[in-house]
Order: C-alpha cells, then structure tokens, then sequence
C-alpha cells in the first residue's frame, strides 16, 4: 500500500506555493510556485489560475489538501458567484479613514476589543466593507456574498458555486466582524461595515474538520489564514514567538486565551488548533532590505556585505522604514525617513547597516506589544525571505534581546497546510507529530548593551520626527498624491 500524501497551498501576496507531503511524516516530496499579479487590489482568478499552475500534474494524486491563504483580503461575490470587483487585499490602506469612522461608532476602541479581540485597522475585512459601500455602492447592493482569499480556493477546490462556502477560526478571526471569544459571527458588526447590508458569510469550520471533496475526491480540509498556517508548520509551543520577515512583517505567538487589546497594536486572532494566536503585524519588512539594495545598485547579497562592514549602530544612522506607510505604529500615510547624516556616515556601508537594523527595530517594537500583553518570550523563530541572511539573524539577537532559531527555508505556512489536511484526513484529535526543522542557533550576544544603545537611536529618531506620548505615535497628516500621466 501507497503511504497517503497531502498537499498545502500557500496563497500570498505575492505568489502560490504548493509543497506534497509525506502524510505520516511531513517529509516534503515535491514543491512548486507560481506568481501572483501585483498591486493591492487582485482579480481572484489570478488566485485560481496560479493554484492550478503551481499545482498541475501534483495535486491530482493527493489524499487530501488544505490552502492557507493572506488573510483581511476582501471578495466580494455575486449571487451567481461571480467576483463583483477585483478583491482588496490586506495591503490596501484605502480604508484607513473607514477604520477611524467604524472605531468611533462603535464607541471606540475598547468597544471593538471585547467584541471581536481587535481593533479594526485598514488591513480588516469590515473596513474595506466600509470603503466598498461608501465608494461603489452600486457594487456594494450586488454583493450576496463575502469570503476572504483562502475561503475562495477552498470554495474553488471544491466546486465553487454549487457549494456551501466554508472558512476556518484562524482566518475569520481577522475579518473583524467574527468573536474569538465567542467563536460566532457578530453580524451586527457586519451590518456596521457594510452600511445595513448582510450578504451571506462562510461556515466556520472547526480545525481538524474536512470542507468536504474536490470533484475527482480529494479530502480537502478547513485551510486558515497564513500566520496560523506558519504557526501550525513550525509547530509552535510555550515562550515560542515567530518573527516573520516577507515582504510584511508578523510577530505571533500561541496562547491558551483570547486576547483584546484596546490600543490596536495587538490582533486577538484564533489559531488553527483551538487555540489563539495573538499577533502584530507591519507594513514593511523584507521590502526595506529590497529597496536599500535598489537604491544602492547591488544585489542583496552585496547589500549584507555591505552592512557587514559598518559598526553596529551605524555610528547613529537610523532608518525608519515607514515605506508603505506603517500598520504597526498606525501611520498609514507615512514615509521613511533617514536620520543622523553626518560626513562619516555618508556611506553605503552605513545605509545598508541602517537598513537592516531598522527593519529590525520596527519588528523589535512589535515583540514588545506582546510582552507588554503577558506574552513570555523564551525564544524567537526568525522565518520569510529576509531570515535567510546569517546577518539579520545575528542583528536579531543583539536587538530583540533573547536567543534566535532560524527553522530551515522552507514554506512553513503550506507546511502547516499540509500539516492541517494530514490532519484532517487522520480523524485525530490532535495534528499529527513532524519533526522540527532547525538550520541555525543564534544566543545573545554577550554584549547587550549594544542593542539596547541600537533601540534607543531608533526611537529617538521615532520621538523627532512624530513626537511620542502614552497614546503612541501621533499620524501625521496625508500627504497629496501627484497626478501621473498614464496612471490615473
């Protein structure tokens, strides 16, 4: 008898990956990618189309498949199932003002808090609910019903129209109008968002059940959303946190309680075990380390050569890499900035040492939203593109203060998707045991100090250009866009 294989499908912002695995074991037999368009606004057939590329000639022979996918993104659908616009992924800060509007009426953000573990920000579903009612309303009253990136590919494996959508805890934790704590949908908040409309919502699958089959018969489990998919790949226990460095940035952590946090920066996001996953997330991570390199005219490997050879600190360069603008601290309409310029740091040295501590730094600061929540942080597991530099790993421990894992590059959320649908094919009560996967060991340096002098320039430079206070850092005001011909 064959041993059973499963596949997991990491739907991201950027591309779909598939990894086939061994059911019983987690080895991992093939792997395959395929890209997604860019932008912050998708057509899910895009999603579709890359699954199936990626996927040709593998998931055909499988005994089950799960998808983790982005999570907040925004699919709206018609009543024949057809996409009434193209979806607004989680990047898309268009409805930041629709974030303020819904925190008001509720009546702030403690409201949101008890109600759903988070406050809402524009990443959320029911913000760009908000957007989408108030800026194509036509669109809005054609809506019948709403999924989120990973709930379509699942709805897709399985059929698509002529079948219950379905979701899971994990990802419909991050849509803003379903309780972690209550494990219920608040349609309340739903109406809230979407000005009086309710279209219909996905089944909220518990974590180890099956959505149901593909047409040629393969089990195809819950799915969830990708950080809890990442969490379920590493395998995550007590004093683990997870620093994920692509092109955003999380910082997550598993947790036997829900959490709701009033200021915002901590999401109370469920788990795709029972359990819960409180999180912070950035706009910018790898991406800062993409651009220094561009600016700079050399690859990424010449940037951390680069970096190598300036001190620790820079000698007072600071990058704040606020590119996007920023999720974590709450300034979607900021931009960099470069601060400390003096003749000796005038350097491509310098730069590129500024960019990787300050990439570092704003992650830094998301670590300390969960300590500061009651999360005990033993050790960090550094994860995404960006982890894969021995620099940044020896850069995160000076700064973040505790020991560092690097897990081996591998897809760690399609891992934890294999892992959720060997799973769901066992019909066991728990997922079943694969071995960890380590490739490196940083500890702490024996000179802290240095970090710390490291986080102490970094947010001096934060207090100098947005002033701090026990609110936070204040927003500053948006900046007018020019009008560029041929892409308006």
């Amino acid at each position: 008898m064959c041993a059973a294989t499963v596949a997991g499908v990491d739907s991201s912002t950027q591309s779909c990956k598939v990894v086939i695995c061994d059911a019983a074991t987690g080895e991992i037999l093939h792997q395959a990618h395929a890209p997604h368009p860019d932008g912050t606004e998708v057509a899910p057939q895009a999603w579709w189309d890359a699954l199936c590329t990626a996927g040709a000639g593998l998931l055909e022979h499988v005994d089950a498949i799960a998808v983790a996918g982005q999570q907040h993104g925004l699919v709206a659908l018609d009543a024949e199932g057809r996409p009434v616009r193209d979806a607004l992924l989680w990047n898309d800060v268009r409805s930041a003002a629709a974030a303020d509007e819904l925190i008001a009426e509720l009546g702030g953000p403690q409201a949101w808090a008890d109600a759903v573990g988070s406050v809402p920000l524009a990443a959320f579903t029911v913000t760009k609910l908000r957007w989408l009612a108030d800026h194509e309303p036509d669109l809005a009253d054609r809506t019948a019903r709403i999924m989120l990136p990973h709930d379509y590919l699942t709805w897709r494996l399985r059929g698509g129209p002529s079948v219950e959508p379905t979701t899971d805890r994990g990802d419909a934790s991050g849509t803003g109008y379903w309780s972690p704590a209550d494990c219920d949908y608040r349609k309340d908040l739903l109406a809230l968002g979407f000005r009086g409309r309710t279209p219909e919502l996905p089944r909220v699958l518990a974590p180890s059940e099956a959505a149901g089959r593909t047409p040629s018969g393969v089990l195809v489990a819950a799915g969830t959303g990708d950080n809890a998919g990442a969490a379920l790949g590493l395998g995550i226990g007590d004093g683990d946190v997870v620093v994920s460095l692509g092109t955003s940035g999380t910082v997550f952590a598993r947790a036997a309680a829900p959490s709701a946090d009033a200021t915002g920066a901590v999401a109370g996001f469920a788990d795709a075990t029972g359990a819960f996953l409180p999180l912070v997330c950035t706009l910018n991570a790898a991406r800062v380390l993409g651009y220094a390199a561009d600016l700079l005219g050399v690859e990424l490997a010449a940037l951390e050569s680069l970096a190598a050879q300036a001190p620790p600190g820079a000698e007072g360069l600071v990058l704040l890499p606020y590119l996007s603008g920023e999720r974590t601290p709450n300034l979607p309409h900021a931009t960099g900035s470069l601060h400390g310029l003096r003749p000796e740091t005038m350097r491509p040295s310098h730069f590129a040492r500024a960019a990787f501590e300050g990439m570092l730094c704003n992650m830094a600061e998301a670590l300390d939203h969960l300590r500061a929540r009651g999360t005990g942080v033993r050790r960090v597991l550094l994860i995404g593109g960006a982890a894969r530099s021995p620099l940044v790993a020896e850069i995160a421990a000076q700064i973040f203060g505790v020991p560092v894992t690097v897990p081996q590059p591998i897809e760690y959320v399609a891992l934890g998707a294999a892992r959720q649908a060997a799973w769901a094919l066992s019909g066991a009560a728990q997922p079943p045991t694969w071995p960890a996967r380590t490739a490196a060991e940083v500890p702490v340096p024996s000179e802290p100090a240095i970090g710390r002098r490291i986080r102490a320039e970094y947010q001096r430079a934060q207090g100098d250009l947005y002033g701090r206070s026990g609110a936070g850092i204040a927003t500053p005001a948006p900046r007018r866009r020019r009008r560029r011909r041929g892409h308006e």
